[in-house]
């Protein structure tokens, strides 16, 4: 039976032309809000939404104005800046082009655009925005707050609350968050309380006291007054993440710890839940940018757990690894980075994390790479090239290119970690290959680890993986950084390793991807980083397709982000989606229904990683896996100037998205029937897309009641892997597929 459609995918029957409505949502340096915070760069760039629904909507020009006062502003006067008619369908990433602005003043800026008439839009409203010159803004103290917006609070009210005896109560807030607890006005003196908070519960029903690892639970005497009123309770800090390199709390925010439930003891007189809250922490976040349903609960269950996680872990401005360290760390900021762009058109916060982590790197060899594939989808999503120009020599050195022999292949060897390549990483010691985490070493007896029983050699196959990506990636980063000279010669050095990847890693008669120069071991990680780095040529693809099938989630948290990634890529949705829905207890079901868990944990189960907490958004991946595997939602051009959509659904019935951008949401519900598929579709203006189908030829394939070749906003490309290919403008689209 054909699911209902939701809303917002009702098409809105009275379509407007642009020229009729001013540009909204307005973003400088993609803040969405500048005006709350201090810029940094004096010559900022300019975003903004075209107000159009109209099929094949384009802007054709824009103007731009910026005033020292709101008063010039509003008589659409720009003193500063004038940019004059300038004919450009650019909405994203325009680039001020007068003199940079002084730090310590006040500005306000507004824009029109034309849309293939001669008629301009009216101005949009004014946005202020405001500069300094002042302190680094990445410090671990973070006292500096320059470029992104201020954390907010959100009252979270409790969603159960009983006496457990006489004066002391149990709470229940309905999902753990970084925060502490605000008490309304109480009518009677109250002698100090004693306050316990804690993320998981003992059998019984109360708080587990004795979590374990990294879960928490703290127990305090809170003095209270009447006169303080509401009053916030104050959560003594912990010196394990509020001391070394850890990532501390804006001092005026005071200390927060994640909880779900609270027990208070020796309250004088009746406590209602009207006098609790729980006072949660997080950057602004918008829960209506983006949705996803589909005819799998487990899946939708999956899709919550790890969207509100992104939101409960940005509790610090900055991407960290979770309340143990609080530490950001590479490869868990990227999981996280991707997950954000897919749940919230949000990307100042990705922004200031990969800045931090060019002046804190960790440890990890891979990390140090994970920052070319961080800088370049910073691009793709944003369009802005700034990390990739400002940082061009550094992204460069942390290809590891300094361990290359002659071969290509890159060697975890001491001798070739000088001095030198360390400061070009600025790192302090040797990085060392992670391949996985956390080793068997990290578990009771050794008995578990998410390695698979990796043969770690110094010529490794996951390192080297990723070392060929982070060089395919620097010939389009040479381009995007206007550095078209450095293409051929990153396009020479991927060559060579893709040639001596096979020559080393590949065992012929097993058909599968040896651990490393040496083995004869064959770890999954060996085999799936490879095809998720498109280094597996297609006459080998089949045989280790099916090595990976063989062995399920054999890797933790983190590198499942890898594994399903090469499954969509070579279209094993249905086993990809198998992956997704587990309910084992390596699966995400496992953290909801079994461990009881309202944020991802940082493994799969206790007993895989003794120390673990509970709160990781690296085990987030869902979040961007489901826009981007099953959806086929992924940028094609920088600042997502054009996209791809190929669904791959397996055997879902339906589903149906909302997904964030810079340009505005992309809506997209596909659904099975009897006589094949059906999918809407809405982009909004200033995008295209090329829309895969799986399909043998075009003729298969109506738009509302009509072929494909009535409608002049979609054209036939071409045919490709199995699937037809269509060129589609913005708008919105009924397509049918026999």
């Amino acid at each position: 039976m054909a699911k209902p459609v939701i809303g917002f995918f009702i098409l809105i029957l009275v379509s407007l032309a642009c020229g009729a409505n001013p540009p909204e949502a307005l973003r400088c340096e993609l803040l969405l809000h500048p005006e709350q915070t201090l810029l940094t760069d004096l010559s900022p760039e300019f975003s903004w939404l075209i107000p159009s629904n109209r099929n094949g909507t384009r802007q054709t020009a824009y103007q731009i104005i910026v005033s020292s006062s709101q008063v010039l502003a509003e008589k659409k006067h720009g003193d500063v800046w004038d940019s004059g008619k300038v004919m450009s369908d650019q909405s994203v990433d325009v680039p001020f082009a007068g003199k940079p602005m002084a730090p310590d003043r006040d500005y306000f800026w507004r824009v029109r655009i034309w849309c293939g008439d001669h008629k301009p839009s009216p101005y949009s409203a004014e946005q202020k925005i405001r500069f300094t010159g002042a302190a680094d803004p990445y410090a671990t103290d973070n006292r500096v707050w320059y470029n992104r917006l201020p954390l907010q609070y959100t009252l979270v009210a409790p969603v159960s609350m009983r006496e457990m005896r006489p004066a002391s109560y149990f709470i229940d807030f309905g999902r753990a968050a970084f925060a502490t607890i605000r008490v309304e006005a109480l009518e009677r003196r109250q002698s100090p309380w004693r306050v316990r908070l804690g993320e998981g519960l003992t059998k019984e029903g109360t708080i587990d006291v004795n979590p374990g690892g990294s879960r928490r639970c703290r127990t305090w005497t809170q003095p209270m007054s009447l006169e303080a009123s509401p009053l916030v309770l104050k959560i003594p800090p912990d010196r394990r993440n509020t001391s070394g390199d850890a990532v501390l709390m804006p001092p005026e925010m005071g200390e927060v710890m994640p909880f779900r439930y609270c027990e208070l003891e020796n309250v004088s007189g009746v406590l209602s839940p009207d006098h609790i809250r729980q006072l949660a922490v997080h950057y602004p976040f918008d829960e209506n940018a983006s949705s996803f349903r589909c005819s799998n609960q487990i899946l939708n269950d999956v899709w919550d757990l790890c969207k509100y996680t992104i939101k409960a872990t940005s509790f610090l401005g900055v991407y960290v690894d979770g309340d143990r360290e609080r530490i950001p760390y590479e490869g868990d900021a990227y999981i996280n980075q991707l997950s954000h762009y897919c749940v919230d058109a949000e990307y100042s916060l990705a922004r200031h994390t990969i800045e931090y982590l060019f002046r804190h790197p960790t440890w990890p060899a891979e990390w140090q790479m994970h920052m070319v594939l961080m800088a370049w989808k910073d691009y793709l999503y944003t369009g802005n090239p700034e990390l990739l120009i400002n940082h061009y020599e550094e992204l460069a050195a942390k290809t590891l290119l300094g361990l290359s022999r002659e071969d290509g292949l890159i060697v975890e060897d001491s001798a070739r970690m000088t001095p030198q390549f360390l400061r070009s990483l600025n790192l302090a010691s040797a990085p060392r290959i992670l391949v996985d985490w956390p080793p068997a070493s990290f578990t009771h007896a050794d008995r578990y680890g998410e390695r698979a029983g990796y043969d770690m050699r110094p010529v490794n196959a996951v390192a080297n993986a990723f070392h060929y990506h982070t060089l395919r990636l620097m010939e389009a980063i040479s381009l995007a950084a206007a550095r078209p000279e450095e293409a051929p010669i990153w396009r020479q050095r991927a060559d060579r390793v893709y040639r001596s990847f096979q020559t080393v890693f590949y065992d012929a008669e097993k058909g599968v991807y040896r651990d490393g120069e040496g083995s004869s071991h064959s770890a999954l990680h060996a085999n799936f980083f490879p095809l998720a780095f498109g280094l597996v040529p297609a006459a080998q693809s089949e045989r280790v397709v099916a090595f990976i099938k063989s062995r399920g989630m054999a890797c933790s948290v983190y590198g499942s982000q890898y594994l399903l990634d090469a499954l969509y890529q070579v279209g094993e949705s249905e086993y990809a989606l198998s992956l997704l829905t587990a309910t084992h207890d390596r699966s995400w079901a496992h953290m909801i229904y079994d461990v009881n868990s309202t944020i991802t944990t940082e493994a799969w189960d206790n007993k895989y990683k003794e120390n673990q907490d509970w709160n990781h958004a690296w085990g987030a991946a869902p979040a961007n896996i489901i826009p981007r595997g099953l959806m086929g939602l992924e940028p094609l051009q920088p600042g997502c100037a054009k996209i791809r959509i190929k669904p791959q659904l397996g055997n879902l019935e339906f589903a149906e998205i909302k997904h964030p951008t810079l340009r505005g949401p992309v809506l997209l519900r596909v659904e099975k029937s009897a006589a094949g598929r059906r999918v809407r579709l809405t982009l909004p203006a200033g995008m295209t897309a090329e829309l895969h189908f799986a399909a043998k030829e075009s003729a298969a394939i109506r738009e509302g009641d009509r072929p494909l070749a009535k409608n002049p906003h979609v054209a036939f490309s071409r045919l490709e892997d199995g699937c037809v290919v269509l060129e589609v403008a913005s708008g919105s689209y009924f397509f049918q597929i026999n």
